[in-house]
């Protein structure tokens, strides 16, 4: 029952890792789009920030979940 314990941590671990990292993954991609439009367009400047802010608060809220989805399967097993 131990060892099947200490598996589900270190599942759990990973899985949470594997999540912040996709989640910042996908933050940074965002950005890099946002900076390449702003560059292109800065009287857009401002629709550009709204939608990155969004879309990053979205990315945040997914990572957020699957962190969560980890935790309760570390402490359920």
């Amino acid at each position: 029952m131990e060892l099947g314990n200490s598996l589900a941590h270190l599942a759990a671990g990973i899985g949470a890792g594997l999540a912040v990292m996709g989640g910042a993954a996908g933050i940074g991609r965002l950005a890099g789009a946002a900076m390449e439009g702003t560059a292109r367009q800065p009287q857009a400047a401002g629709d550009i920030r709204t939608s990155m802010i969004i879309a990053a608060a979205l990315i945040e809220g997914v990572t957020l979940f699957a962190e969560v989805v980890c935790i309760l399967l570390a402490v359920k097993a």
